[in-house]
């Protein structure tokens, strides 16, 4: 059978990768809609370039109601020069950018999860179509690749850096060296309950230092992880070689040593709890608090009636509480708490 292929990308830049400079654009993608007829989703892009040198691709909401990434890149886009620069940075603050816009985890043209959706397809929905641009155009130019996202309105985190256990051994510690380079309070080498069709996977199958972070969450952002999302992305970068200086805790300018992170493990699904029950939340740990195997997580309360007594919900092995369901209200299938255990 002939191998199949792909029609080109239907999106197009309007800045071009490969010149020296600071250039401000957008990746244009074709969306015709009622209100208009040859429209389309006009998604940001800065690319900065000095010469020859590693290539960085900075990317923010994926996710479209998680703020952290969006706000550290849309200030690197700003603030970053050329004459700082040794190869390429290529930032999109909001890569899901019609969700970032609607305020939602996925799109709100075709309900479309953006991070479920790699390879993607340059004939398919509005959200393939993007996935298929960054997998076939924008990942194969890169050398380091950094998702920042956060707990969005359902979850939230303590704030880390992360990367994946790989079967490439050496991938594997380029992708570890610079999550300890990022120097968020905490790094994660990650367990995905859910990895099919993830932006994560793509990277790494072609190869990539791939980062990603999870940064509170909420539906908002804090002062504290923005400052670590800025401070992080300088660092990687610092790491990379792409800009001057070490990994550094301060803001620009600052080269006090970055402190080591406290890493944490997600060994096995046992990390994870979900909700059976349909309730009201009571959550009894707090993030970052340590927990014991046995020890009580949360309780789900019954909302139908009086007098019925709550479901309790307790930790399965030894560690931290590294995130919680956000709302107060939860539906059984819901994820409600994740435990890393903590590397000694």
């Amino acid at each position: 059978m002939a191998p199949v292929t792909l029609p080109p990308s239907p999106v197009t830049p309007t800045v071009d990768f490969d010149r020296d400079g600071v250039q401000h654009g957008f990746l244009r993608l074709p969306y015709s809609r009622d209100d208009s007829a040859w429209g389309s989703v006009m998604i940001p892009v800065t690319v900065v370039r000095n010469g020859g040198g590693p290539t960085a691709l900075l990317t923010g909401a994926n996710h479209g109601d998680e703020y952290e990434g969006a706000v550290a890149l849309f200030d690197l886009a700003r603030t970053l020069t050329a004459d700082r620069v040794a190869g390429r940075v290529i930032i999109v603050p909001a890569m899901n950018y019609p969700a970032f816009q609607a305020g939602t985890r996925t799109s709100p043209i075709d309900k479309g999860n953006l991070n479920r959706s790699f390879p993607g397809r340059p004939d398919g929905t509005v959200t393939q179509k993007i996935a298929d641009y960054f997998t076939r155009d924008l990942l194969p130019q890169a050398d380091l690749v950094m998702d920042i996202h956060s707990g969005g309105k359902t979850l939230d985190f303590v704030p880390f850096a992360a990367a994946h256990i790989l079967p490439d051994k050496d991938q594997e510690a380029r992708c570890f060296a610079a999550v300890a380079a990022f120097a968020a309070p905490f790094s994660m080498r990650m367990l995905e309950i859910d990895a099919v069709g993830m932006y994560d996977t793509a990277a790494e199958e072609q190869g990539k230092t791939f980062v990603t972070t999870e940064l509170g969450g909420g539906g908002t952002g804090r002062a504290e992880t923005i400052a670590i999302a800025k401070r992080g992305v300088r660092n990687v970068l610092r790491h990379a070689g792409i800009l001057a200086g070490i990994p550094a805790d301060g803001p620009p300018g600052d080269d006090r040593p970055a402190e080591a992170s406290r890493w944490l493990d997600m060994p096995s699904a046992d990390c994870f709890r979900f909700a059976e029950d349909n309730g009201l939340i009571e959550a009894c740990v707090d993030l970052g608090q340590p927990v014991r195997k046995g020890d009580l997580l949360a309780r789900i309360h019954p909302i139908g009636r009086t007098g019925l007594a709550p479901a309790e919900y307790r930790a399965a092995l030894d560690g931290i509480l590294a995130a919680r369901h956000f709302p107060g209200l939860v539906k059984a299938g819901d994820c409600i708490a994740v435990v890393g255990t903590v590397e000694n």
